[in-house]
């Protein structure tokens, strides 16, 4: 078995992506991937995502990466989830990285640490 350390550090983002939209042109799929169709293809994929885990049990499904074929299933879903997620951020022009770095801080106003009051809105 590869230890993690011995392995490449995988892609960057923009590198994936970049791969992504060059093998869609490659093919001339560019024209089915519209806004519409990239969600609704990322909704299918997030939906095969949790039909993994469809009818186990909380701890079955905390060890679901221990069984080799699921562990396989899940790992191909989250890549088929974030390709598509990623080319819907790319014929939107959305960054990823900070819609998710916003999304963060705007979270953090909205649901504070304990102890720490709200900010008031003015």
């Amino acid at each position: 078995m590869t230890d993690a350390a011995d392995r490449p550090a995988p892609p960057s983002l923009d590198v994936l992506s970049r791969r992504l939209k060059e093998f869609a042109a490659a093919r001339d799929w560019e024209p089915y991937h519209t806004p519409k169709n990239l969600a609704v293809a990322l909704s299918v994929e997030a939906s095969e995502l949790v039909e993994i885990f469809q009818w186990l049990t909380p701890e079955q499904s905390a060890r679901v990466m221990e069984d080799p074929d699921r562990a396989h299933r899940v790992a191909d879903e989250v890549a088929d989830v974030l390709a598509y997620l990623l080319q819907f951020c790319e014929v939107l022009g959305v960054d990823p990285l900070a819609a998710l770095d916003a999304k963060i801080d705007r979270n953090e106003t909205r649901f504070p640490k304990p102890g720490q009051n709200r900010p008031e809105h003015t």
